[in-house]
C-alpha cells in the first residue's frame, strides 16, 4: 500500500494498517498499540520513531539491549515470549495523532489468539486501550490492562517511570 503523506502533511487520509503482527506460537502476552505512526508506517514495522520509549522499555524489562534494527526488535519480542500488533486496522487520521483517529475498523484479534496461548493483553496508552474497550473486549470478552504511552507525546512520563509501570508486561 502507498502512503499518501509526507512528515508536513496534516491532512487527514484513510490508511489501511500496512503491516501484520509479530507473534509466534509461544508468545504469551500480547502488547497492542493503537495505529502505527507515520514513522512507523514509513518504517513498516512497530514503534518506528526514534523518540518512541517502546523499545527502551522493553530492553530495560528484559534485561536485553536495545534493539536498532527490524530482525533484532522482532527477536526480542519473540525471544522473550510477547506478541505485537494494534487495536486498528483501518482508520482515518491526521499524521501521527491519535486525537485525530476516527472511522476505526478493528484489526481481528483471532488471527494471533487462534494460534498462541495468550495470558495477558496490555495496551499501550489510553487510546489503544479506549478503542480496545470498545471494539475488541466486545467479540473476544479477554479484558485488557492500559498502560501509559510510550509515545514521545506523553512526555510526563520518564523513562524510569514508564518501565516501573510497564513492569507486569515481563512477569511471570
Amino acid at each position: 500500500m502507498k502512503i499518501a503523506y509526507s512528515g508536513n502533511d496534516m491532512t487527514e487520509t484513510r490508511i489501511t494498517h500496512p503491516f501484520g503482527p509479530l507473534y509466534d506460537g509461544n508468545s504469551r502476552v500480547l502488547i497492542l498499540g493503537s495505529f502505527p505512526s507515520v514513522a512507523s508506517r514509513e518504517e513498516g514495522f512497530f514503534y518506528g520513531h526514534p523518540q518512541n520509549r517502546f523499545w527502551k522499555v522493553i530492553a530495560r524489562l528484559t534485561g536485553e539491549e536495545v534493539p536498532r534494527s527490524i530482525p533484532e526488535k522482532r527477536q526480542l519480542i519473540l525471544k522473550h515470549n510477547l506478541a505485537l500488533w494494534d487495536v486498528i486496522a483501518c482508520c482515518s487520521v491526521t499524521g501521527s495523532s491519535d486525537a485525530s483517529i476516527r472511522d476505526v475498523r478493528a484489526n481481528d484479534l483471532r488471527v494471533i489468539l487462534d494460534h498462541c496461548a495468550i495470558e495477558r493483553v496490555f495496551c499501550n496508552g489510553r487510546t489503544a486501550w479506549l478503542l480496545y474497550e470498545k471494539h475488541i473486549l466486545p467479540v473476544t470478552g479477554r479484558e485488557a490492562v492500559c498502560l501509559p504511552s510510550t509515545s514521545p507525546a506523553n512526555a510526563k512520563w520518564t523513562l524510569e517511570k514508564l518501565t516501573e509501570a510497564w513492569g507486569a508486561v515481563c512477569a511471570e
